[in-house]
């Protein structure tokens, strides 16, 4: 039974890219009830922009089962759940000065577009608890994933009382209880990763706490194999860059370089995208250049929707929900 929102987007999503936003959402519910499991993979900023507040009932109700992210949108969804009333919304963002930018930067404040994140409030807040994390698991010569460390602390129940927003819409959190796996490449590119990495230059602690991007994909290799069965994998791309294109890379990596056979290719695939095809972007790259790589079929479900993600990942969602 689909509710207001699905039925507005039936009627009048008719031609171009909202027509393939349906054509999408359709062919992900068709996935799903044919019983493939299905991958979304995040670049960009969709944690601040509070994506979990329709992602994180998708993972409640096993409609993801394994995500790829940035670091940035690892570490900022936790951001927002113990500190969203210290954020700072700008709409009038594109007019700001140098100067205005300086002083944003003197009162501790990161902007991502329209939105400021408060350092002290939610960066440094946090920070306490992953290096709580970090060492002990050093000290005991115990090594986890970056998203582990995160799982921990929100499991355990230590920044509850630090909530500011309803728990339901944080996405970490509902995947964190429902223990799925989550990929994170290139995790030292964000803000906590460089707070890990100042702890091992002071040698206050060891690199080797946190796994690594190779044990990342090892790890991937071992979660398609095992759940792929003979139909394959869905892949759901919201943006481009890392968060797609490492996970993508496991199938032809088990049919070409570990030469397996038996190993499906991914079984659909949809990309939320700006980018450009002409300018050499991989990210903006048409579904069918995937064939000559070995990840896509010939006959794999394509769509791409160049659009904004943050319009268009919450109505495809809230289609699949039924909302």
């Amino acid at each position: 039974m689909k509710g207001a929102v699905s039925k507005f987007i039936l009627e009048h999503y008719r031609h171009f890219n909202a027509a393939t936003l349906v054509d999408a959402a359709k062919a992900y519910e068709e996935q799903l009830a044919n019983g493939h499991k299905m991958m979304i993979t995040m670049a960009g900023a969709m944690s601040t922009a509070e994506l979990g507040r329709s992602l994180a009932e998708m993972i409640r109700q096993d409609k993801v089962h394994i995500i790829t992210c940035t670091g940035a949108n690892l570490e900022e969804d936790v951001f927002n759940l113990v500190a969203h009333k210290s954020y700072k919304r700008i709409p009038h963002y594109r007019d700001l000065s140098p100067q205005d930018e300086q002083e944003l930067l003197d009162h501790h404040y990161n902007r991502v577009t329209d939105t400021c994140i408060p350092e002290v409030e939610a960066m440094r807040a946090i920070e306490d608890h992953l290096y709580r994390a970090w060492k002990q698991a050093d000290n005991e010569g115990n090594r986890y994933f970056p998203h582990e460390y995160f799982y921990k602390i929100l499991l355990s129940g230590e920044l509850e009382r630090k909530y500011q927003i309803d728990p339901k819409n944080s996405w970490l959190l509902a995947a964190a209880e429902k223990n799925i796996p989550i990929i994170v490449p290139g995790w030292e590119d964000s803000t906590c990763g460089n707070f890990f990495a100042s702890y091992c230059i002071t040698n206050d602690m060891r690199p080797n706490t946190m796994k690594s991007g190779i044990e990342y994909m090892m790890f991937l290799a071992d979660w398609y194999r095992n759940n792929a069965t003979e139909k394959g994998v869905g892949f759901f791309q919201i943006g481009g860059g890392i968060a797609g294109d490492f996970p993508i890379c496991v199938v032809p990596m088990l049919h070409q370089d570990l030469e397996l056979d038996g190993v499906p290719m991914w079984s659909y695939f949809c990309q939320i995208s700006d980018s450009t095809t002409s300018y050499g972007s991989y990210s903006g790259a048409v579904p069918n250049e995937k064939i000559t790589w070995g990840k896509l079929n010939v006959d794999t479900p394509k769509f791409v929707i160049e659009s904004d993600a943050t319009i268009v990942a919450p109505l495809i969602f809230a289609y699949l929900l039924g909302w």
